[in-house]
């Protein structure tokens, strides 16, 4: 690969003669990695031409770096990285970063770090043992089918899809699959009016709040529960009530009286899995009726019904408009795709629409035509079909596995899904378990992110079946347990 000369720019205030200049210039991109071993330098001739400067003093300068071995020549060829150049410091060649003069503390006016949130480590698959949510096992997902969608929707005749600005529009044809297929299964009937394309369900549950929240508005939410939705609360200063979830997920009973708008996750409760009975459904939306307030429904994956029919979705029993609907096909298919929707009135919908447009126009118009040929021709539920089977096996050896451990299930959906909840001894600090068992290849998710209290309890973990081959799961149950048992003697 050759490196452009346009790439290079001499700095007027430099301290030193143009070809120690030069060779700092390559020096540090060879350093900081931007210039990689094997890629060509430009010629002197083109790199003199684009700095205005003698050919001889590039040329003396690309001789000095080759002296250095931070260059390589090669005859009627050129000057290119050398594949034993430095990798530490320069001798002899000064490097000075700028230091930035600004007061961030001044200017940033909203701080959004910091946030308590799960990690997400990039090279889980390099563990033999993931025990992590929400992340796509090859395995299992047919990469040949989407390749073949991916393709056509990059045809000639796809051309408006690939390259035109949609504007507040969403493509009609995941549109309609999400209205005529997606939706009844779930039991509810929408017109494309009332659904909405977003980046994924965190980017539908910024915009809900965006619209809705507020300062003075008042908001109940799930704890322990999504840490996402949490974080996205803080930010708009409303006030926020946590609602202590049981094992039938949120009470109705302790849903305040003033409230707004309520955020719950009734089929498949984050992180504790648990599925909400239909009466304290019906609960729910009679307060919301009787009290005037709105519900979030963050419906998740329901598709993953290996033991029973998933329960109906709230939005399914709501008769007066009330609850707005946030799905999502990151879950099912793949987190990377990021395509999500929300489904409501069409007042809501209309203004979700036009922050969208506002925030990112829409999301990438081959992304949506590319999930909707894997959606209308049947890849999706074949794959779903064959996730479902395998889940259900992996979920009898992982149950296998924990009853011999001191851990106890403290929560799983009854339809399915894809986790345990799991309660350790109350001696056991799951953070630190978490990063010794690391060191041996297992990976487990800590609970205290999930919970909205800094000080609540520290013996809670997520273990899910996703990721992790069947054969590998008692394996890493017993490297867990035995880490456990030690903690606790």
């Amino acid at each position: 690969m050759a490196i452009g000369e346009d790439t290079f720019f001499l700095d007027p205030s430099f301290q030193g003669t143009l070809q120690s200049q030069i060779q700092q210039i390559v020096a540090s991109a060879i350093l900081s990695g931007r210039f990689l071993p094997g890629e060509k330098l430009p010629s002197s001739r083109k790199l003199a031409t684009h700095l205005a400067i003698s050919r001889i003093t590039v040329t003396l300068a690309y001789n000095e770096l080759v002296a250095d071995d931070y260059l390589s020549a090669t005859s009627r060829s050129g000057f290119y990285v050398s594949k034993t150049a430095p990798v530490s410091r320069m001798p002899n060649i000064a490097i000075s970063e700028p230091e930035s003069s600004v007061n961030w503390g001044h200017f940033i006016n909203h701080k959004f770090s910091g946030s308590k949130l799960v990690e997400k480590l990039g090279d889980w698959r390099s563990y033999p043992y993931p025990f992590i949510y929400g992340q796509a096992d090859p395995e299992l997902f047919h990469q040949s089918n989407w390749r073949l969608c991916a393709h056509q929707a990059l045809g000639r005749k796809e051309f408006d899809s690939l390259t035109s600005d949609y504007a507040e529009r969403d493509d009609p044809e995941l549109i309609s699959f999400i209205a005529r297929h997606t939706l009844p299964r779930r039991g509810i009937l929408a017109r494309p009016e009332q659904i909405l394309v977003t980046m994924g369900a965190q980017n539908a549950l910024w915009i809900v709040a965006q619209i809705l929240l507020g300062e003075g508005r008042k908001v109940a939410f799930e704890d322990p529960g999504y840490p996402g939705l949490r974080d996205i609360l803080r930010h708009f200063g409303s006030h926020n009530t946590a609602i202590a979830v049981d094992e039938e997920g949120m009470p109705p009973d302790l849903i305040p009286g003033d409230l707004d708008v309520l955020f719950t996750t009734p089929s498949h409760q984050c992180p504790t899995t648990v599925t909400m009975p239909m009466a304290r459904r019906h609960e729910i939306l009679r307060l919301a009726h009787a009290r005037d307030f709105l519900v979030v429904e963050d419906d998740y994956e329901f598709e993953m019904s290996f033991l029973k029919a998933p329960t109906p979705a709230l939005k399914s029993l709501d008769e007066d408009g009330r609850v707005i609907y946030v799905g999502s096909f990151s879950k099912s298919l793949f987190p990377g795709l990021r395509l999500g929707y929300l489904v409501g009135s069409e007042p809501f919908i209309r203004q979700a629409r036009a922050l969208r447009h506002a925030i990112l126009r829409h999301p990438p118009g081959n992304i949506q035509r590319t999930t909707a040929y894997f959606l209308a021709r049947g890849h999706y539920d074949a794959m779903v079909k064959q996730m479902r089977d395998v889940f259900h096996q992996r979920r009898k050896v992982m149950a296998a596995a924990l009853a011999k451990t001191p851990l106890t299930v403290a929560g799983s959906a009854s339809f399915g899904g894809s986790s345990f909840w799991l309660q350790a001894p109350e001696t056991v600090d799951t953070g630190k378990l978490a990063t010794d068992l690391r060191r041996e290849g297992v990976l487990i998710e800590p609970g205290y992110p999930f919970f909205n209290r800094d000080d609540c309890s520290q013996n809670y973990c997520r273990l899910a079946y996703s990721s992790i081959s069947e054969s590998k799961i008692p394996q890493g149950i017993s490297l867990l347990s035995e880490h456990i048992l030690r903690s606790i003697q």
